[in-house]
Order: C-alpha cells, then structure tokens, then sequence
C-alpha cells in the first residue's frame, strides 16, 4: 500500500524560472501572517498610543478647550453640541492615523530583512502584503471604538437609525483600508523606520484643515477652497450626515471616488516597491537556489 497525502483545500502553485514547481496554500499562509502581525502590533506601544492616544487628546482638546469659542460657529450644521459636530471629524483622523502603525511596522520588517527571509521560503507571497494591511486596518477599527467610547462618555449623541449606523461602519471600513495600503507603501518605500514613521504625520493633520472642526464657510476663501477638495472633507461630511442627520448630498460619492483612487495607489505603489526590491536584492524564490559568488 502506498500512503497518499491530502493537500489543503485551496493550493496555488508558483513557478520560478528553471526551479520544480512549489505549491503555496493562499489562505494559511495569509492566516499565519496576520496572526504574526497581529501579535507584533499588540508588543508596539508606540504605535497603539499614537492610533488610539491622538484622537483622543485632540477631542478632549477641542471639546474642552476650545469648544467653548468654537461651538457657536457649529449651530447652523445641525449639530446639538461642539462634540457631535467634531466627532466625525476625530474619527477620521483615527483612521489617518493608522497610516504610522503600519508604515513603521512595515519599514522594521523591510529594514531588519525578515521580509527577505520570508520571500525565500514556500510561501503565497502577497499574502505579506495582505496580513499586514489586514492587521492594521483591524487595529484601527478597534480604535475607533475606542474614540467613539471615550466620545459617548462626554456627552456625544446621535439619532441615526440602525441602517445608519451601519452605513456609517461600511465608510470607515472602506476608508480604514483604503489609506492601510497607502500607509503600507509608505513604509515599503521609506529608507529608515524614523521616515516610515515622519512621512504619513501630515495626513493625520489634514483632517483638521477641512470641515473636521469648524465649518468650512467660516475660512477664508483661498483656505475654504483647499478646505472642501482636499480628500478628507467629503469623508468627514459624510460620515457626519449618517450619525447627525445632516445633508450628504454627494460627498458620499466624492468620498468613495477618493477612497478608490487612495487605496489604487497604494496598492500599485506597494506591489511595484515590493517587487523592485526583489530584484535589487537578488531575493531568491522558493525553490530556487541562490547565485553563487
């Protein structure tokens, strides 16, 4: 009798140049890496601050310093108190700042070579790519539930219906993501960990330059034109339409259009940096023996 092996459900298999074919398993090998990542991130307080502590800091900031000069410009929005108007704001920024998490985690594994140790074994290779920007985009989720915690315990409050709320978690799921493969290509193009970690800090600010904290109609007007095209602002006006009741018209739409195109670039800008490095390195592939001297 002769024993037969059974391969997992869902093989692929890779060929490199002259090497034997090598079977990768896209699934588990997406799972190994994810649960890797996921346990990475829990060890970098660093990273866990910046994502959950900025957000909040700023809300407690503006609801309690300034929100008593600024909430009188807010009235006509819809909004019952300075935290419902900045809230959605807030929680946005949460998402931008997700951009450092994985940025620097991406750039430790880049620079300390374990990337290149892992393109050398049998494994599925996009799924490095995948698990990280799945572990990130979790991360962020979970902070924002943590924003939105610390935001109910000060006094926010929302009348949006159950199909509301759900449309709202459906935005920032998509907006979460869209800027991790952004963040991820930051950190895979950056030359040192302090870059991967400075580069993304404009964006988490961009928010504040928006319809995040005052209405844009209070600007100046070269501001408030910056103000109402730059990426976040439609994000923002949306998500805040679904939690307050406020007209979205179509910055629902815009905000899909720019979550589209972030996430595109992202992901080419990603793929194209993780394969010149290949290349630039001389990264064998599974199975194929490296170039001898």
């Amino acid at each position: 009798m002769t024993n037969e092996t059974v391969a997992p459900p869902v093989p692929a298999t890779v060929t490199s140049g002259r090497s034997a074919q090598v079977r990768v398993y896209p699934l588990r090998d997406a799972w190994t890496m994810l649960r890797r990542n996921l346990k990475q991130q829990m060890r970098d307080k660093v990273a866990i601050f910046a994502i959950i502590g900025i957000p909040v800091l700023f809300l407690l900031l503006f609801v309690y310093v300034f929100g008593g000069a600024l909430k009188g410009s807010v009235k006509v929005t819809g909004a019952h108190a300075y935290v419902d108007y900045v809230l959605p704001g807030l929680i946005i920024m949460t998402a931008a700042a997700g951009l450092i998490g994985i940025s620097t985690q991406t750039s430790v594994d880049m620079t300390g070579g374990i990337i290149d140790r892992f393109k050398t074994m049998a494994i599925f290779r996009p799924s490095i790519l995948i698990a990280r920007v799945t572990a990130s985009g979790l991360q962020t989720l979970v902070s924002m539930v943590v924003v939105f915690g610390v935001a109910f315990a000060i006094g926010f409050r929302s009348g949006a219906t159950f199909g509301e709320w759900l449309g709202a978690a459906g935005l920032l799921v998509v907006v979460t993501f869209a800027l991790a493969w952004l963040g991820l290509a930051f950190g895979l193009a950056a030359k040192s960990v302090a870059s991967a970690s400075n580069g993304p800090f404009p964006l988490i600010l961009l928010p504040l330059v928006g319809s995040g904290i005052v209405p844009t109609s209070t600007m100046p007007a070269g501001l408030r034109y910056f103000a109402e095209y730059q990426p976040f602002s439609p994000m923002i006006n949306t998500l805040r339409g679904l939690l307050l009741g406020t007209p979205i018209g179509w910055n629902w739409l815009v905000a899909i259009g720019w979550c589209a195109g972030l996430g595109l670039l992202g992901l080419v800008w990603s793929v194209r940096v993780f394969s010149r490095r290949d290349g630039k390195r001389s990264v064998p592939g599974p199975g194929v023996a490296p170039a001898k001297a």
